[in-house]
């Protein structure tokens, strides 16, 4: 089972990331918004970020409109983040629309 990360430590690891990332609950989730010109932009994200996902095994909680996609990322087993959730996040950062 992974580590939790205490807030001190997720607030450290947050800084590896682009600034737009949140942590919320107390640092049990980091969130993300990310912001597209159309429905299919926002497609093509979303399919990247789940082929990313599946490739890392670990999934996040995703909030799909026109224009935008929320990301949610937690590690459900241990009801907090861990190491693999800015792993993964480190990751979305980099796909390109």
């Amino acid at each position: 089972m992974p580590a939790f990360l205490l807030p001190h430590e997720a607030v450290e690891l947050k800084k590896t990331l682009n600034q737009d990332w949140m942590l919320i609950d107390d640092a049990h989730m980091l969130a993300r918004t990310f912001h597209f010109k159309n429905f299919a932009e926002v497609m093509q994200f979303v399919n990247a970020v789940a082929a990313i996902a599946e490739a890392q095994n670990h999934h996040p909680d995703l909030s799909v409109s026109y224009d935008a996609v929320g990301i949610e990322l937690t590690t459900h087993a241990i009801a907090g983040l861990s190491e693999a959730d800015f792993t993964l996040a480190a990751k979305i950062d980099k796909v390109k629309i």
